[in-house]
């Protein structure tokens, strides 16, 4: 039975979760979800059973002190609310853990129990993958849902993936079954930096959410990090030429590719989100700290360098998101770093910052 003591009847709730693992390259995700509940001051409510979805020696407990006395961690999945005040109020129900290592029915149909009485109107998951996008350009992050009716209102794409699958596909497919709205945001993230943190596709991650749920999110620090980032794997590229020559290539591929997207729509529609996000009046979330777009858009990654080589992306899969090759990741105990899930993969998707 579900115990929600002490929660507060919420307003226009939505769900917002992310699991480390298969579905969490540069541990993009996660980081979103986590920025969120930072910043809004989460408060948790309840945990998953760790011994009922995990295998501890896959996702391993921790010991640590606490003034002496020495205390166990263990993986498990939690949940929390976030009280968004302002013009346009709105709750969020924020779902951070570890992919499961097994019963993983059980464990969705735990998390739409938790929606269920809580009074969910959708649930988005975060999801990251590796791909050959550059970390020059943008971050392709693409929506993608099961219900055509949804895809239709919120300019969505329906998706057709098919192949192995991981937490993210499995809970977007309960929730259809279920009847509740989900939503699956992919970012893509370049297989050749592929070390987390990766502060780029998390600023992404979270633009793209705020268009979503039309939620202004104040961003804090998370700019700055996204440019030191890039600037970071900038100067790591430029020491090694047969690096800089594959971003290159990719640079090249993915502009021809985007090149029939430059029409005047287009650019209106991201003057309008440009407009939007630095206007006072809209939405509760503070004015410092979001995002800029436009002339400095690169807002480059920081910079985990140890990898100079660029290899090719490890795990097979279809073509997801623009300028990404990898589908699946590398499997559910590959850690952070690996492709992304299937189920609510995308087939598709346009490039956000």
């Amino acid at each position: 039975m579900i115990e929600l003591e002490g929660v507060p009847e919420l307003i226009d709730p939505v769900m917002v979760a992310a699991f480390e693992g298969w579905n969490d390259a540069g541990d993009a995700a996660s980081a979103a979800v986590a920025h969120l509940d930072r910043e809004w001051k989460g408060e948790v409510f309840a945990a998953l059973d760790a011994e009922d979805y995990y295998d501890f020696q896959v996702n391993r407990p921790t010991v640590w002190l606490d003034g002496g006395v020495r205390k166990i961690t263990w993986p498990t999945t939690r949940l929390s609310v976030v009280r968004i005040g302002g013009e346009k109020p709105r709750d969020l129900v924020l779902v951070r853990g570890i992919e499961p290592s097994m019963r993983w029915r059980s464990f969705c149909n735990e998390l739409l129990g938790f929606a269920h009485e809580l009074g969910v109107e959708m649930v988005v998951i975060l999801g990251a993958l590796l791909g050959d996008t550059p970390h020059t350009r943008p971050v392709p992050v693409s929506g993608v849902t099961s219900d055509p009716d949804l895809a239709r209102t919120m300019d969505l794409e329906e998706t057709r993936y098919e192949g192995p699958t991981g937490i993210v596909g499995i809970l977007q497919e309960a929730c259809t079954h279920a009847g509740v709205p989900a939503v699956s945001l992919w970012a893509a993230v370049p297989h050749y930096v592929s070390q987390p943190p990766n502060p780029k596709a998390t600023l992404a991650l979270l633009n793209r959410l705020e268009d979503l749920i039309d939620l202004r999110i104040p961003l804090g620090e998370l700019p700055e990090d996204a440019r030191a980032w890039q600037l970071g794997v900038d100067q790591l590229a430029a020491e090694d030429s047969e690096v800089a020559e594959y971003v290159q290539t990719l640079e090249e591929a993915r502009d021809t590719a985007e090149l029939p997207e430059a029409s005047g729509e287009a650019i209106a529609r991201e003057f309008e989100r440009y407009l939007r996000r630095r206007d006072p009046g809209q939405g509760p979330g503070p004015g410092p700290g979001v995002a800029t777009e436009g002339g400095d858009t690169s807002y480059l990654r920081d910079g985990p360098g140890e990898r100079t080589r660029p290899p090719k992306p490890q795990q097979p899969g279809p073509e997801a998101v623009p300028g990404a090759d990898a589908g699946p990741e590398g499997g559910a105990d590959a850690g952070p770093g690996g492709s992304s899930d299937a189920g609510g993969e995308p087939d598709g998707g346009d490039a956000e910052e």
